[in-house]
C-alpha cells in the first residue's frame, strides 16, 4: 500500500552526514497535514540522549548509529538502524499514516542494516538493539 507521502530532499541530506559521521542520531516527523516526511532534530547523542528525545504521545522516525561491542577483545562495530517509534499513544490517523510511510522511508534510505519498529521503550533500551544489530 502507496501512503502518498512525499519526502523531503533535507531527509536525503541529512542520512548523508550520518553516513559520514557528523552525527549519529537523527529524529525525522511527518508535517503537520500528514503530507510529507521531514527531518525534526540531529546530533551525535548518547543512547541516553535518545531515548530522552523520544516523544510519549507521537510516532518518530529515527536513524541511529549504535556502536556497540559484542563481546571483550572483539572491538567496537557499528550499525546504522531505522527505528519506527510509534507509541500506544499515538492518535490513530498518526498511526496509520505513520505505519503506512515507513516502507517509503525504507526504500529512500540506502545503508541501513537493522529495522526495528517500537511501540515503547523495552524496544529500544540499549541492549534490545544490540541483540537486534548482532
Amino acid at each position: 500500500m502507496s501512503s502518498g507521502v512525499a519526502v523531503e530532499d533535507s531527509v536525503i541530506q541529512a542520512f548523508q552526514e550520518l553516513k559520514q559521521r557528523k552525527v549519529n542520531t537523527i529524529f525525522y516527523r511527518l508535517n503537520d497535514d500528514l503530507s510529507t516526511i521531514i527531518p525534526d532534530t540531529k546530533g551525535t547523542w548518547t543512547h541516553d540522549k535518545l531515548l530522552d528525545q523520544l516523544p510519549k504521545d507521537g510516532p518518530r522516525f529515527v536513524v541511529y548509529d549504535l556502536t556497540f561491542s559484542k563481546s571483550e577483545g572483539e572491538g567496537q562495530r557499528s550499525k546504522i538502524m531505522l527505528i519506527s517509534w510509534c507509541p500506544e499513544g499515538t492518535p490513530i490517523k498518526q498511526r496509520m499514516v505513520h505505519s503506512s510511510s515507513y516502507n517509503v522511508l525504507k526504500s529512500m534510505l540506502d545503508s541501513v542494516q537493522v529495522y526495528i519498529q517500537a511501540t515503547d521503550l523495552s524496544d529500544v533500551e540499549y541492549d534490545e538493539l544490540v541483540s537486534r544489530a548482532s
